[in-house]
């Protein structure tokens, strides 16, 4: 799977980011839920899945996630540069 940069919340290499995949599914690294109520209110969860709480204002890198990267001249410790761009399904 290829993993290409959205967007982030807090600037270049913090949390929350989104990042769009090949496969068609985004990518969410944000603040861990760990808030009892909010958890008793989703329900059960499998151990091999988990949810992280992010800004809605992150929403705003998901319009077109395969847009061009816009870190695209910036590079990271997590750079995509020299990937090819996703293909469309």
């Amino acid at each position: 799977m290829r993993v290409r940069y959205l967007g982030s919340g807090s600037g270049e290499g913090g949390s929350p980011t989104v990042f769009a995949t090949d496969r068609g599914t985004l990518i969410i690294q944000g603040y861990k839920v760990t808030d009892r109520q909010a958890l008793a209110d989703i329900g059960e969860v499998p151990g091999h899945e988990d949810f992280v709480e992010i800004p809605i204002e992150l929403l705003e890198f998901v319009n077109n996630p395969l847009d061009a990267d816009p870190r695209r001249n910036r590079q990271r410790e997590t750079s995509t540069e020299g990937q090819p761009p996703l293909e469309e399904s």
